[in-house]
């Protein structure tokens, strides 16, 4: 039997890790403190070693120098998941046997897909269409699934759950679960069941403070049918569900309501160790994710504020890095500087527009692919923006997922 030392793993980290290992046949074993860890290792010799590393890397090299030192643990490879670093450190870490370094919060389907190559081993993983987004506004937990329902993300939910309230010391929390999006029927039914077992799986989570915002009836009858979920209310109101949970203050204004609860996760909340979107959802895979420790940089170049941060927030669901330039000339000025995968670029802008800036990356035999997002709509402006270099054209507004997909569609014509 295949066997993992798994090293200074979170709560939620281990418990998930250990589930999905021992599901496939590979033993766990789990240790805290770098000196325990080296005596655990020298002990079983495992065929890997994962650590998860939470701020400082100085102990961290202490042990990968003891190992590196054993001729016997010299070896065995290592997984890392921890925080953003330097490229050359990542470099610096190979010599020691880390062949992989995921920088947190990781998305599990490649994590998985790293430690299946080592050990040679297949894992079983559910690509069943699914976006599960979470944020925290108070002490209200919004959970928003859409397109389909996905075991892995639904079992995840049972560690991702207590470690957001215990991180963000949420008391009395309170979950707004919306589904608006999903039509579902009998042969669903045993992923509801997956659903509401780990929502209601820590206790501090009480069953009449969690609502359910779906428009299906099989959710609803489900709830009804089952007694164990009593005190789950499912309502198509969007408005009753606000009122029965959330304190609006002086507004009674939904709108607003809506923008400040659903639509404005608290800046300040811990987000966790984990990614609830995994790699498959976007289909772009950065070198963050492939475990070289790189980011996807995305430059983005509009002199709307709005538009920059929805574009910006939009990248984040695939762990990209986006920097932001309301001008022309201070994005030409980074570039000097800076390099990027990618490129949105606006038409109208003031000063420098976004033809001019098209012509003056032309001249300079720019490379990194670009995306014209404008409202210009005439067929004149589009030829022009591709003739000048763009490989891409949208018109605005667009949905964000449809800018990521054309994200997807560029880098990947690229490669």
């Amino acid at each position: 039997m295949k066997q993992v030392l798994l090293i200074d793993a979170s709560p939620m980290f281990r418990e998930f890790l250990k589930e999905k290992l021992n599901a496939e046949k590979v033993a766990v074993e789990t240790t805290n403190g770098k000196r325990d860890a080296f005596t655990k290792m020298i002990s079983i010799l495992p065929d890997l070693v994962i650590i998860d590393v939470s701020d400082s890397m100085e102990d961290l090299i202490d042990f990968l120098e003891s190992k590196y030192a054993d001729p016997n643990a010299r070896p065995i490879p290592i997984i890392i998941s921890g925080p953003i670093i330097a490229r050359d450190k990542v470099a610096t870490l190979t010599q020691f046997g880390v062949v992989k370094y995921f920088t947190k919060p990781i998305k599990f389907d490649v994590f998985f897909e790293a430690i299946g190559k080592i050990l040679k081993a297949s894992f079983s993983i559910d690509v069943t269409p699914c976006v599960l987004e979470i944020h925290i506004n108070g002490n209200i937990i919004f959970i928003e699934i859409a397109q389909g329902m996905n075991r892995e993300k639904l079992a995840l939910l049972k560690y991702k759950l207590p470690e957001l309230i215990d991180s963000n010391h949420i008391n009395n929390p309170k979950v707004i679960l919306m589904m608006t999006d999903l039509q579902l029927s009998f042969v669903d039914g045993a992923n509801l069941e997956l659903l509401f077992d780990n929502i209601i799986a820590d206790t501090r989570i009480q069953k009449k403070n969690v609502k359910v915002l779906s428009l299906d009836s099989f959710t609803h009858d489900l709830i009804d049918g089952h007694p164990e979920y009593s005190g789950i209310e499912v309502t198509n109101n969007l408005n009753q569900v606000l009122n029965s949970l959330v304190e609006s203050g002086p507004t009674t204004n939904l709108h607003d309501l809506v923008t400040d609860k659903i639509l404005s996760p608290d800046e300040k909340a811990e987000q966790g160790s984990v990614e609830m979107r995994f790699v498959s959802d976007s289909g772009i895979i950065s070198d963050e994710e492939s475990g070289d420790g790189n980011i996807l940089s995305i430059a983005i170049v509009d002199d709307d504020a709005v538009v920059r941060k929805i574009l910006q927030h939009a990248f984040t669901t695939i762990s990209a890095n986006s920097t932001l330039f309301d001008s022309g000339p201070e994005f030409l000025q980074a570039i000097n500087k800076q390099q990027f995968d990618l490129v949105i670029l606006d038409i109208y802008m003031s000063g420098i527009n976004g033809f001019d800036i098209l012509k003056n990356l032309q001249e300079r035999q720019f490379s990194t692919p670009i995306i014209v997002y404008s409202q210009a709509t005439q067929r004149e402006a589009v030829v022009q923006a591709l003739t000048l270099g763009a490989k891409s054209y949208l018109v605005k507004p667009q949905k964000p997922e449809v800018i990521i997909q054309k994200a997807v569609e560029v880098l990947h014509s690229k490669l």
